[in-house]
């Protein structure tokens, strides 16, 4: 079915459409490429995959450390997300019942798609994420220490991870085999993202250096500046900084990281957060900021298919701010109940949701917004 037509996209429609439970405060999350399953990372080293059809929770085990790193090899033929239809009539039937609703309505056969996670000992997983009961499938070594971020080129040939020991590796994700070793930066690498177009790696470290990686020569073509979110607090004679959140526009012409800045207490994370907008060819960069003060860190963002940039994050409390435009002050602020530490956007824009420190994953939706994103620019 093809999807329905997207509408004007309007933050203020944010509705809380399901509320995922863990036993343990949440780090991570993601939806997987159709928008059937959320997958999130928890302090007990684990992996939940939660069904958004049929309310399944499913334990993926194999890490014996934390994991906030998680991306997805989708299969030749993208999937197209969840359609509207398919959405109403389980809502109709969740009214009737405990639960989503799947023991009137079958789910169907979820796409198959490859998962792949990194974790705080450096170790990379690879994982059937549409499996009944996913087994790890390929473990590698990858890091010398915390493997802080995954991601995966948009042709899926190639997953690219980086760490604490200053270096972004490329590797292959049919079998998880050494590409490449990308070396430059001088401090931990707190994360990554693929140029929509496949050709370029932009990758973030603890002291707000960004490197534009040209992946056919491995060489950096030139290094931008995030230093914003960085700072060395003399007192506790520590960094506090790098990017926390990563992500390209769908076109390729920006790109955003955010963080913390203004910190005054590296000890006790004190700061504001921050996200940093690049805009692709000419390397300025643009602060975007909520527009009520707040004490805390961005640990997500993300620009949604409709135009705005979407942030989360959280200090004692939790947030999730919009902007729209060249407006650096967000338009509108969601009150999350709990420290929101990652942000996941679905592949329509219909959804997103936030990981909390309390144990449960918030999944919003936004009324009236759906359909496939717009096309990526070709190579």
């Amino acid at each position: 079915m093809i999807p329905p037509p997207r509408a004007i996209f309007d933050p203020t429609t944010a509705r809380v459409e399901r509320e995922l439970k863990h036993a343990r405060p949440l780090i991570g999350c993601r939806f997987d490429p159709s928008g059937r399953f959320l997958f999130v990372s928890a302090e007990d080293d684990s992996v939940q995959r939660f069904d958004l059809l049929t309310g399944a929770k499913t334990s993926l085990a194999g890490h014996d450390s934390w994991v906030r790193a998680m991306a997805f090899v989708a299969p030749a033929a993208a999937p197209a997300p969840l359609d509207s239809v398919a959405w109403q009539q389980v809502r109709a039937a969740s009214q009737a019942l405990v639960g989503f609703g799947a023991a009137v309505l079958p789910a169907p056969k979820p796409v198959p798609f490859t998962l792949v996670t990194a974790d705080y000992h450096g170790k990379l997983i690879w994982w059937q994420g549409d499996s009944d009961a996913p087994k790890p499938l390929k473990t590698v070594a990858a890091h010398d220490g915390y493997a802080r971020a995954v991601a995966v080129s948009p042709d899926g040939t190639t997953v690219a991870s980086c760490g604490n020991d200053q270096k972004v590796k490329l590797w292959k994700a049919a079998d998880g085999s050494a590409i490449r070793t990308l070396d430059g930066h001088e401090s931990h690498v707190y994360n990554l993202a693929f140029h929509p177009d496949g050709t370029r790696l932009v990758s973030c470290d603890l002291k707000g250096v960004v490197k534009d990686w040209n992946l056919k020569t491995g060489k950096s073509a030139r290094d931008l500046d995030a230093k914003v979110l960085t700072k060395y607090d003399p007192t506790f004679m520590a960094d506090i900084g790098g990017a926390r959140g990563m992500a390209f526009k769908y076109d390729g012409t920006a790109f955003a990281v955010c963080g913390i800045t203004n910190v005054s207490n590296a000890f006790a994370g004190v700061g504001n957060p921050l996200a940093v907008v690049f805009d692709w060819d000419s390397g300025k960069a643009k602060s975007f900021k909520p527009k009520d003060a707040f004490q805390g860190t961005m640990w997500g963002v993300h620009f949604h298919p409709g135009g705005a940039v979407i942030g989360a994050g959280g200090g004692g409390q939790g947030r999730v701010w919009f902007w729209k435009g060249d407006d650096p002050a967000s338009i509108h602020t969601l009150n999350v109940p709990t420290n929101a530490r990652d942000l996941a956007l679905s592949t329509d824009g219909a959804r997103f949701a936030v990981a909390g420190a309390n144990g449960t994953a918030y999944v919003y939706n936004f009324t009236g917004v759906g359909g496939p994103p717009p096309t990526p620019p070709k190579k």
